[in-house]
């Protein structure tokens, strides 16, 4: 009975890390988007700031950032 327990609590673990280990690279593009489109936008929304042209540069860099992001995300779907 207790060694019953064990092979499935092994077994389940050892599905778990091979299940973490093949999201991992969704997972990180998720992400690099997420990233991406934070970091561009606040870059856009600081040369606004900074040279006073209101949202030109913030939807500059929201977009720029949209486009990066999704390309990192194609990168990974269609790796294989």
């Amino acid at each position: 009975m207790e060694s019953d327990q064990k092979n499935f609590m092994a077994a389940s673990f050892a599905f778990f890390q091979r299940t973490l280990r093949q999201a991992g690279p969704a997972a990180s593009a998720g992400y690099t988007l997420i990233g991406a489109v934070i970091f561009l936008g606040l870059g856009g929304w600081l040369l606004d700031k900074w040279l006073m042209t209101s949202p030109w540069f913030l939807i500059g860099g929201l977009l720029l950032g949209v486009i990066v992001g999704f390309y990192e995300l194609a990168k990974v779907v269609w790796r294989k």
